[in-house]
């Protein structure tokens, strides 16, 4: 066996007198920690079991039930195809965005896409920009909402005489919230179908 360094030393033996010590130590630490009690709490109190503060509620994204969309139907209803959520316009709440047509039983009806938004308090959502305007013919595809930007495919018409079965002209699109209206650009190449 190896000798130690450091000389043995003489209190490594506990005595009835050790622990006798301790224990009034720590029964004086307890008796002065209740004389010394924090203030009151001021802020949010963390969620049981998380340790966090709550969030604060978010806002519900504009619902697309009962919305009276910019689109011509006649006798038949609107059909909201597909719908995407976030915040567009960086003020916290989120908005909306809607593919739409008519549910014609015959053809391909051209698509439109409309953002909605809802100012708190308000009873109902409204449509604040027409993204694609249905007379322009688009089918609308790879529809998606990211980081404030909607990217989709739109399916389009080189002319009045493509019938509307066969679109010919395929393009890429994105819209973005400048601060004061939507912004188009084109974030991939345009081809033929």
């Amino acid at each position: 066996m190896q000798q130690s360094v450091v000389p043995e030393l003489a209190h490594t033996d506990t005595r009835p007198m050790h622990w006798l010590a301790t224990a009034a130590a720590v029964a004086g630490v307890v008796a002065l920690s209740s004389l010394f009690q924090p203030g009151s709490a001021k802020a949010a109190q963390p969620e049981a079991g998380t340790g966090t503060k709550p969030a604060p509620a978010a806002a519900a994204p504009p619902s697309t039930t009962g919305v009276d969309f910019p689109l011509d139907c006649g006798p038949v209803k609107e059909l909201v195809v597909k719908k995407a959520t976030g915040d567009l316009d960086g003020d916290g709440r989120p908005e909306t965005v809607a593919v739409v047509h008519c549910d014609s039983a015959m053809g391909t009806p051209p698509d439109g896409v409309y953002v909605l938004t809802q100012a708190a308090g308000a009873t109902a959502p409204r449509v604040v920009a027409t993204l694609v305007d249905p007379k322009d013919r688009y089918t609308v595809t790879d529809f998606a909402l990211a980081a404030g930007t909607v990217t989709a495919t739109l399916l389009g018409y080189s002319s009045d005489d493509v019938p509307s079965c066969c679109p010919d002209v395929k393009t890429r699109a994105g819209w973005h919230w400048n601060g004061h209206a939507f912004v188009r650009s084109t974030p991939a190449a345009t081809g033929d179908v």
